[in-house]
């Protein structure tokens, strides 16, 4: 049977998670406060940043923007996802499915460059503390905190694009949590093999090189601490990085096991919960680190509070 003569799909329906059992409304209420958690947290941060003048500095000022990707990542996924939870599924026009699927590409490319620009910014920090105050200097902060952003929202524009001229003739159903190029790539009675080209040719530089950038740049910051002759000279040198360490671990090493797990049979389900963990639960866990970690975050905190 030729395209022209199958049913074109219009409409989308999001699963989300099925066979809750009746827990539906408790389920959404616990993603409820997670989501408002998260937005406010990630909202302290920059508001905290923006006020006090001792958090006026490079690591802070990335940080600001990283609370920013976890902001839209948070306010793109979950409340999609928590409709589908309350109502059995979520009804999507096909652009609206593909708007999500560019909005969470983009993050993603985007959180990966500014985890890397913050590692190169502890790597001055501790390798050359002497120059890096005239090395991070207001210009070049402010070029390292919009390049992820541009990156992000303009390199997946490369895939989103073909992918906007699909035909979707494969049935309307996405089992999964959010819209990306898996389920929609199922659905679609178009030639996909562009696409998949295109995401197997651009994965390299827009994930793995900055991955490897980190690694490098953590391995100098690791030899340059083993070289402090005093131990609270080492511990307090480390501290200044091992909330981002943490975060660079939370933010790979979720995408990593998201992406080796095939989204077929019972590994559907824990790809769906990778997922979870990796869009709903790292936003979460960013904010809680620096400001339970971060001394400077957490003096801000109090003086805010009155404490």
């Amino acid at each position: 049977m030729t395209v022209k003569n199958e049913s074109r799909v219009t409409e989308l329906i999001l699963l989300g998670f099925r066979n809750l059992y009746g827990f539906n409304n408790l389920i959404f209420i616990i993603f409820l406060n997670i989501f408002l958690i998260t937005v406010t947290g990630n909202i302290l941060i920059i508001l905290l940043v923006s006020i006090s003048h001792h958090l006026h500095s490079p690591m802070y000022f990335f940080l600001c923007h990283l609370s920013m990707s976890d902001i839209v990542l948070t306010t793109n996924t979950l409340p999609s996802l928590m409709e589908a939870i309350l109502h059995d599924g979520k009804r999507m026009t096909i652009f609206g499915c593909i708007t999500q699927f560019y909005f969470f590409s983009g993050i993603i490319i985007t959180e990966c460059f500014l985890l890397a620009v913050m590692s190169y910014d502890r790597y001055l920090a501790i390798c050359v503390p002497l120059r890096y105050i005239t090395i991070m200097d207001l210009t070049l902060c402010t070029c390292l905190s919009l390049l992820p952003w541009m990156l992000g929202f303009t390199m997946n524009l490369i895939g989103i694009i073909p992918i906007s001229n699909f035909q979707f003739c494969n049935g309307n159903i996405i089992d999964h949590i959010y819209c990306e190029f898996s389920p929609l790539q199922k659905l679609s009675c178009s030639d996909t093999s562009l696409v998949e080209f295109l995401a197997f040719l651009f994965s390299t530089p827009l994930f793995i090189c900055p991955c490897g950038f980190i690694i490098v740049t953590y391995v100098h910051i690791f030899l340059m601490i083993l070289r402090i002759p005093s131990t609270t000279g080492r511990q307090k040198t480390f501290s200044t990085c091992s909330s981002h360490l943490l975060v660079v671990g939370a933010f790979y090493g979720t995408l990593i096991i998201k992406y080796m797990i095939p989204s077929i049979g019972h590994a559907l389900l824990l790809n769906k919960i990778i997922s979870l963990l990796h869009t709903v639960f790292t936003p979460l866990f960013n904010p809680l680190v620096y400001s339970l970690r971060n001394q400077d975050i957490r003096i801000a905190l109090r003086k805010i509070s009155g404490h």
